[in-house]
């Protein structure tokens, strides 16, 4: 009888994969086995060759929902069938090479018998099956078998081990699967760790957090902090406690509460309702949250319930909650109970607790529509860590370690060309954080069985990144290949779209905070052609002082006053402008030390920072001059304000200009500076001098870029950096580009901040071990 081994490869284990299969084979009268190992699933399949081929024809159209089949590889078997059925057989250890699959939202199947009050499951908060539930959160080791997760100590009951045994069931080799006899349980306790009278922990919470109480609730990632979102008190309690001041609040409503609260499209509806249920921002639109929850902003960040845990604490509330993660300001969110009762007792008011241990913290995704993309600003739950196939000319690319950035860090291993970037691990300046990265890159090395052969680091000596990747180069023994920041976001874009190795170079802006240049400057407003392998700069803005260093991230006024120093006389301007508020308020700063230090170039590096340009922009009209709370809080304002009046403006005439240095082109802005005092001498609203700024630099980008096409001859051109998440800008410039008919590539998958940097920083390794 003739017999196939069959290798399937991707995300294929933890999914219910395997009982397809069964029940695929059993179909076409099959015989032989399949089973989990190392390298995916193997199937050994013996029958009738037109039924065999008819079985493997079949398998990439019937894969289960959180499956995905990178490659199935056939071969010939010689050997006897060793049943006269077909099985499924214990996993098999040799090598670990299998993806692990993302933690997925609650399955509509989950969500019936969740309220079924004749089903055995019914209110049961950690009810899942192998369509959804928990993947990476349990996980401690690899083949993905309950033993290696933290559902290990949860001996099944006969009921749940009869579906676990039975392949015809949906909840066949579930590994998280329980039932409210032998799974976890679910309690509720004060913040001394008393636990209050009532029925139903759940029901008791909800109530809780619609009397105005903060409510910390261990969820499947970590722990979050609730309140009532429509409680301006609790809000207010909640940041005044949490010291988080200013950063938008993240929130959580079935898809009928959200619809009151904003105005959201087909696309944003599909969003929300992913297997990875993250956070989407929307429009702002109809009844009104709290003003607190996330201050002068336009957008709301919602996600839907995704555990039944979630679900049913919704079911008992008619408004959204604030779901914000469970920490102290920057510092990782709580995954341990004693953790939680330690940190947080001086937050919450209340913990709702249970006993499955969070093996591995995962925040909340957050994606955004942005020129016509649905796009990944923060990449974690549910995401992570589904693996990328490489592009052509990187299949046999392994062992790499990319260390990833300062700010808003991941990583990522390069593994049988394949690359997995890790969850959102955050900004490593905070030393909980720095804890939080060395422990995952520990848990990632032994999940994939990884020992780096090259390590990837940042070429800025001062990141914490770098510095633990060079420590690291000495321990394991690997080759340490420094690369460029904004090269990493090249790079990283091109990996995402599959541009293939040997691929010619494109043409790209990438404009974000700050990287340091190979020439040791501060770059962050860059025009390159690059490939994997190496970049020319081709333009950049005009480089211009950061005073007080790292000051000038912080404190908005200090770029307003770098910019006009460099392009004006400042007696001349304090004359003409004396009675404009950013003039009043930088006479009242130390304008001299400023201009010495700047001027004895004494901690003020010049610097080509886009971000920084926004900064200055967004303090001239106003917008958070003096001090920002978060990371790019000045130009989030500054497009906000932009918004309502985008479409009906236009840029400055003659706002920019680009000057020749060699074989660089300069832009520079003095044009548009001068246009911008003289509106607000004028009284003209910032909100239209707000959008023609954005004109302005979408206009000036777009010029600059297909000048360097023509001089090329590249028509391909990559948008990258954090600043590309302004909407305005990244639109603005996208469709003039592509009515000019040029290719426009874009990050979606993956963020265009740093937290997709990690993924460019390893292709680049790659593509120089070659």
């Amino acid at each position: 009888m003739p017999g196939k081994a069959i290798r399937a490869r991707g995300i294929v284990q933890g999914v219910g994969f395997r009982p397809t299969i069964w029940r695929l084979a059993k179909q076409h009268g099959l015989t032989g086995e399949v089973w989990n190992d190392g390298l995916g699933v193997m199937i050994h399949a013996f029958g009738d060759n037109k039924d065999l081929e008819a079985f493997i024809r079949q398998i990439p159209q019937q894969l289960p929902p959180l499956a995905r089949l990178d490659s199935l590889e056939v071969q010939a078997l010689d050997e006897l069938p060793q049943s006269d059925q077909f099985r499924i057989i214990a996993s098999q250890h040799n090598g670990i090479e299998t993806p692990i699959a993302a933690d997925a939202a609650t399955c509509p199947d989950c969500l019936a018998e969740i309220a079924d009050p004749d089903n055995r499951r019914y209110r049961y908060p950690f009810t899942n099956c192998t369509h959804c539930g928990p993947r990476l959160s349990i996980i401690q080791r690899v083949p993905y078998d309950r033993c290696h997760t933290s559902m290990a100590e949860f001996a099944m009951c006969p009921q749940c081990r009869e579906e676990y045994d039975d392949p015809s069931d949906r909840r066949f080799h579930a590994q998280a699967n329980c039932c409210p006899d032998c799974g976890p349980k679910v309690w509720l306790e004060d913040r001394h760790g008393r636990q209050p009278d009532y029925t139903d922990p759940l029901t008791h919470a909800a109530e809780l957090i619609r009397q105005g109480y903060i409510v910390a609730i261990k969820g499947l990632g970590g722990f979050h902090l609730a309140c009532n979102a429509i409680d301006a008190a609790a809000v207010s309690r909640l940041r005044e406690r949490k010291h988080r001041y200013a950063k938008p609040f993240a929130l959580m409503a079935d898809v009928s509460t959200i619809t009151r609260y904003t105005r959201l499209n087909e696309e944003e509806v599909h969003a929300l309702h992913d297997k990875a249920a993250p956070i989407v921002l929307l429009a702002a639109h109809g009844e009104k949250v709290a003003s607190g929850v996330a201050p002068n902003d336009d957008k709301l960040g919602f996600m839907l319930p995704y555990t039944p845990l979630h679900t049913l604490l919704l079911q008992n509330l008619d408004a959204p909650i604030v779901l914000t993660s469970g920490n102290i300001s920057d510092e990782p969110q709580c995954t341990d109970n004693d953790e939680a009762r330690e940190k947080l007792a001086d937050i919450a008011d209340y913990l709702l607790l249970h006993d499955r241990a969070i093996v591995n913290r995962l925040d909340d995704s957050v994606v955004r529509l942005m020129a016509g993309k649905m796009r990944l600003l923060r990449r974690a739950r549910g995401y992570s860590p589904e693996a990328l196939a490489l592009p052509p000319g990187f299949e046999q690319v392994d062992n790499i370690l990319a260390m990833g950035a300062e700010l808003k860090n991941s990583f990522c291993l390069l593994k049988n060309g394949q690359a997995v970037v890790s969850q959102h691990i955050g900004d490593l300046e905070n030393a909980a954080v720095q804890r939080d990265y060395r422990n995952a890159i520990d848990l990632y090395k032994n999940l994939y069985g990884f020992k780096p052969k090259h390590i990837a680091v940042d070429n800025h000596p001062g990141y914490l990144s770098t510095q633990y990747g060079q420590m690291l180069a000495e321990t394991e023994a690997a080759v340490l290949v420094p690369v460029q920041h904004h090269h990493a976001h090249l790079a990283a874009c091109f990996a995402e779209h599959g541009i293939a190795l040997n691929a010619p170079p494109v043409l790209a802006a990438i404009f974000d905070g700050l990287g340091l240049g190979d020439d040791g400057a501060l770059w962050g407003g860059e025009f390159l052609l690059g490939d994997y392998k190496s970049y020319t700069r081709l333009g950049h803005f005009q480089s211009v002082a950061l005073p007080g260093g790292s000051q000038a991230m912080r404190e908005p006024w200090r770029n307003t006053y770098a910019q006009l120093l460099h392009y004006f006389d400042w007696s001349t301007l304090q004359q003409e402008y004396a009675d404009l508020d950013i003039m009043k308020l930088l006479a009242s700063k130390p304008l001299a030390m400023l201009s010495t230090i700047i001027s004895k170039n004494l901690n003020s590096p010049p610097s080509t920072s886009c971000g920084r340009w926004f900064d200055a922009f967004a303090a001239a009209l106003g917008l958070h001059s003096e001090q920002v709370h978060y990371e790019g809080q000045a130009a989030i304002a500054l497009e906000i304000l932009a918004t309502p009046l985008f479409a009906d403006e236009q840029s400055y005439s003659q706002s920019w200009s680009v000057d020749r240095y060699g074989d660089l082109s300069i832009l520079g802005w003095q044009g548009l500076w001068q246009a911008v005092l003289t509106d607000l001498k004028c009284g003209v609203d910032k909100a239209r001098i707000a959008a023609r700024i954005h004109h302005s630099l979408a206009d000036a980008t777009v010029q600059l870029l297909v000048e360097l096409s023509n001089q090329t001859g590249i028509d391909c051109i990559a948008l990258s950096g954090g600043v590309f998440q302004n909407r305005l800008l990244l639109e603005g410039v996208t469709q003039q580009l592509q009515r000019q008919g040029k290719t426009v590539l874009s990050p979606q998958r993956y963020p265009m901040n740093d937290g997709g940097l990690a993924l460019g920083q390893a292709v680049i390794a790659a593509a120089r071990s070659f």
